[in-house]
């Protein structure tokens, strides 16, 4: 584990993990006017399993009453156990089965590894690199999701790359794309929310550093956030990517958490 995992803490849970009387509840300024919150397992502390702080961001586990253990990531929950393979099957498959023939892969994030567990289940898929900006994400999900989403971690098709996506692709680009001998088929960018460590992944830059590491013909998906209360925002990657690619559109899916 790196350093900053070592700073994990296993008593009573303080406030600012956002844990209070058996409850969990996300505190974030992009849902403005409410809160989600779930119940941990017997309403007790004793279901915190992992709080600490990375490098880059605070870094929660609990296990819930329903929904199996939860990531949070600076009080955002990333996934549940009960829920997450929606996210993660419509994110992957409908960009991979769109190509004809996806042999490399990059996905941006998803240290969880639901995304890549996901990616591997395609044989026609070559590589993979996986650009992640916190290795401590990684290293508490093989921990804690051993058994559902943190399960190929050892695909040997895999790269793991420890670098911002931003400066990572910029890099690429730059050199034509020779640090990799080759351009992505597909990209899933597998982003947190807009704001921290990954609030450069929704400007148009990425978008277009997206676009100029794609092969012809590839595709990229991205995470872009809940349409019941970010349509200025989706509005806005839309009209963005749809200045840069030949076809750009938006898909859904149902995730409780």
């Amino acid at each position: 584990m790196s350093t900053a995992s070592q700073q994990q803490t296993n008593g009573p849970a303080r406030s600012s993990t956002g844990i209070a009387s058996g409850w969990f509840t996300e505190r974030q300024a992009l849902w403005p006017g409410q809160r989600f919150s779930l119940a941990l397992e017997g309403f007790s502390d004793q279901s915190i399993l992992y709080s600490g702080r990375s490098d880059f961001q605070s870094i929660l586990v609990f296990k819930s009453a329903q929904y199996g253990n939860c990531l949070v990531l600076d009080g955002v929950i990333q996934l549940t156990e009960r829920d997450e393979f929606a996210y993660q099957e419509m994110i992957v498959h409908v960009p991979l089965f769109s190509h004809a023939c996806p042999k490399h892969v990059l996905i941006i994030g998803g240290g969880d590894g639901g995304v890549l567990r996901e990616v591997c289940r395609h044989d026609c898929v070559e590589s993979i690199t996986m650009v992640e900006i916190d290795p401590t994400v990684i290293d508490v999900c093989k921990k804690y999701f051993a058994n559902t989403t943190a399960t190929s971690f050892d695909d040997p098709r895999l790269t793991i790359v420890h670098e911002d996506a931003a400066e990572f692709l910029h890099r690429q680009t730059e050199n034509d794309n020779r640090c990799t001998g080759y351009e992505y088929d597909v990209i899933i960018a597998d982003t947190s929310d807009p704001v921290g460590p990954a609030e450069t992944l929704f400007q148009p830059e990425f978008y277009e550093q997206m676009s100029d590491a794609l092969a012809d013909g590839g595709i990229i998906s991205a995470q872009g956030e809940c349409y019941w209360i970010h349509l200025d925002l989706i509005s806005d990657i839309i009209a963005c990517c749809s200045d840069i690619f030949e076809y750009a559109d938006y898909c859904t899916t149902g995730v409780p958490t």
